[in-house]
């Protein structure tokens, strides 16, 4: 019988790394190597498979079309590896060991300071290991293994997962104390002016949940979609440049605090959000999750 020689782990991890980081030396930094150990490991890959996965250049790392099917094929097998893993850490005390949260940007501020504390007291074995990214890239890393569940805001795409809703965020319209239209206690869609709307840039869902709640197909068309985060957009409007749209937890968490800025309701059946926390389906830390979700429900 002919001998198989099978790629190792942390040669298919050097191949997803530099897949991610299209570079050597940043996907070494990731996998926490040398830049001759990693570059050595997915050498010692290609000899074993006997084929070419990546084209090297001075200027470019680009990966054939057999290294972009092996790259698909590696992520399901490095995802498989870890849920063996974890099939057994969950044998053992829930909430324990490692454990990989991607959290969005307009939640991680607010909410983090709020439950981390009580987390790390109450769950002491816990090694709670957070990443700040959009929505679609947390989710990617969800999929692709790099994070084991996400804190995010629904509605939004998320594939093939479970999840469980923590609680709902209502939307509140922020604008200057002196704004001259006065906004009423509970502010309409109708009220908000398309030419002073500040939102979020792209990859954001709470720019999608915000003009969803709106419901006013010229917003889309005519808001200023600049902001780098709610920080950003609140001191914008301190400085006269318009209006924008906060979550009511960054309100709690005091993002106004030493501005000239008010906020007030959105008066709309979809003016809010939903913070969940999301999981692959058939994960075998699912209980483990649900458990999180509820330490961080009482958070």
């Amino acid at each position: 019988m002919k001998n198989t020689y099978l790629p190792t782990l942390k040669q298919l991890q050097y191949l997803l790394a530099l897949h991610e980081k299209r570079h050597f030396g940043r996907a070494a930094e990731n996998c926490y190597v040398s830049q001759s150990t990693l570059s050595a490991g997915i050498r010692e890959l290609e000899s074993l498979l006997g084929v070419t996965l990546v084209e090297r250049t001075r200027r470019v790392v680009r990966f054939t079309p057999l290294g972009e099917r092996v790259v698909e094929k590696a992520h399901v097998l490095l995802r498989e590896a870890e849920e063996l893993a974890e099939l057994v850490q969950s044998a053992g005390k829930p909430l324990s060991g490692e454990l990989r949260m991607s959290v969005i940007p307009t939640i991680a501020p607010f909410l983090l300071p709020k439950i981390l504390p009580r987390l790390r007291k109450e769950r002491p074995n816990l090694k709670l290991f957070l990443r700040e990214e959009p929505s679609a890239d947390a989710i990617e890393s969800l999929h692709h293994g790099r994070a084991d569940c996400v804190l995010l805001a629904l509605p939004f795409a998320t594939g093939e997962v479970d999840s469980e809703v923590l609680f709902d965020d209502r939307l509140f319209v922020a604008f200057p104390k002196d704004d001259p239209r006065d906004p009423p206690e509970v502010v309409p869609p109708s009220m908000i002016d398309e030419a002073r709307l500040l939102l979020l840039e792209d990859g954001h869902c709470l720019k999608e949940h915000a003009l969803a709640a709106c419901n006013r197909p010229e917003l889309r068309a005519s808001a200023t979609m600049i902001g780098t985060s709610l920080h950003t957009l609140v001191q914008m409007v301190d400085n006269g440049l318009g209006l924008t749209m906060l979550p009511e937890m960054a309100l709690e968490a005091g993002i106004l605090d030493g501005t000239n800025v008010v906020a007030r309701p959105l008066k709309s059946k979809n003016a809010s959000r939903q913070i969940a926390l999301v999981w692959r389906r058939g994960s075998p830390r699912a209980d483990e999750f649900r458990l999180l979700a509820r330490e961080l429900r009482e958070g």
